[in-house]
């Protein structure tokens, strides 16, 4: 036992004791005995109680704090139905002249209808660069358990360590729902121009739709599973159906090596994983919520704005500073009913040709 800690020691002081008292046979004399010494607090059966109840109050309040952590950011975050909007990070998006996530926030201050929406914003970062940034920044920040598992560098799309962070990113965010929070997840290179919830036709009723998640182009269908998805912007509603449906889609993880979790669970509604489920899905259209891949052409209707297609985040900030601008020159216009056309993505297209 040489070498325990002060804490391990006190456990096995709980230990012996708890033996010693439940083995040894008690006579009258030692019970007198035992009164007598409490009376003088000297009693060393009962100062080993009191060390055992101690010892079990560190370790409650150690296992305590580390389950109330996510509670307590998720209860800060939410809104009163309980819905909160997560984006997660690491180091890679708080460096540069201009940082990802600067650029990200940049979306809300300047959106229609969004800025209150930052109140509502759980930033989940990897690492504890990210989570000093989130904190200096004063936002709702959580730090996201890696078990680990180095998520501070840029994953670069496709990659390994880019695939083992969209499968943690998976198994928090199925947590939070068996939390009984829905939420918008939604990735942090992608432009908040106007406030989506009037576009979600979302509500906590037992009518509400359980899916509703973006596509990389869409097929003029908001109800066909055809739409090909793209797990960077959706909203779920937290219930029994969603949680089987995180829980089956992690479950895959392990037999699906080299695929990401977007692709896995595009097979899984191609096995038809929502019938079996019975959830209500729909697959939002690039018209409002567009990207990259599919560019909404109506500055008008177009609400969020995703740098998919693009491979690193170099490229990701430079076209979405050029959206930003465009945004900007749309928004300064007297007269709306002038056609604009977004800058093209010359940064992204030309992040395929180049490797690191």
């Amino acid at each position: 036992m040489d070498g325990a800690s002060p804490h391990e020691s006190s456990n096995i002081y709980c230990w012996r004791s708890s033996i010693y008292m439940n083995l040894a046979p008690i006579s009258p004399h030692l019970i007198l005995f035992m009164f007598n010494q409490t009376s003088n607090g000297s009693n060393p059966f009962f100062a080993a109680r009191q060390i055992c109840q101690a010892s079990k109050m560190v370790n409650d309040t150690s296992r305590s704090t580390e389950r109330d952590a996510l509670e307590s950011a998720l209860s800060e975050a939410s809104m009163e139905n309980r819905t909160v909007i997560i984006a997660i990070i690491n180091k890679a998006y708080v460096e540069g002249d201009k940082p990802m996530l600067d650029l990200f926030l940049d979306g809300f201050w300047l959106g229609e209808d969004t800025r209150h929406l930052i109140n509502h914003l759980l930033i989940v970062a990897a690492d504890q660069t990210s989570f000093d940034r989130c904190k200096f920044l004063h936002l709702h920040c959580y730090k996201l358990k890696t078990d680990g598992v180095d998520f501070d560098a840029e994953e670069v799309y496709m990659s390994q360590d880019f695939i083992k962070m969209m499968w943690r990113r998976t198994l928090f965010l199925a947590e939070t729902l068996k939390r009984g929070y829905s939420f918008v997840f939604t990735d942090a290179d992608i432009m908040w121009l106007r406030n989506p919830f009037p576009r979600l036709n979302y509500n906590q009723s037992i009518y509400s739709l359980d899916l509703q998640i973006s596509t990389d182009r869409f097929n003029g269908n908001e109800w066909s599973e055809d739409n090909p998805i793209n797990s960077g912007f959706y909203i779920v509603r937290s219930n029994n159906r969603t949680v089987s449906l995180f829980d089956k889609w992690y479950a895959r993880k392990n037999n699906s090596a080299g695929l990401k979790e977007q692709d896995v669970l595009n097979n899984m509604i191609g096995e038809g994983v929502f019938k079996e489920l019975g959830l209500r899905v729909r697959f939002l259209d690039t018209l409002y919520f567009s990207g990259f891949c599919e560019v909404s052409r109506d500055f008008r209707a177009v609400t969020t704005v995703h740098a998919n297609c693009c491979r690193t985040i170099r490229a990701k900030v430079a076209d979405l500073t050029a959206v930003i601008h465009d945004w900007k020159r749309f928004k300064s216009l007297s007269n709306s009913n002038v056609t604009l056309q977004w800058t093209d993505h010359v940064a992204c297209d030309n992040s395929w040709k180049r490797r690191r």
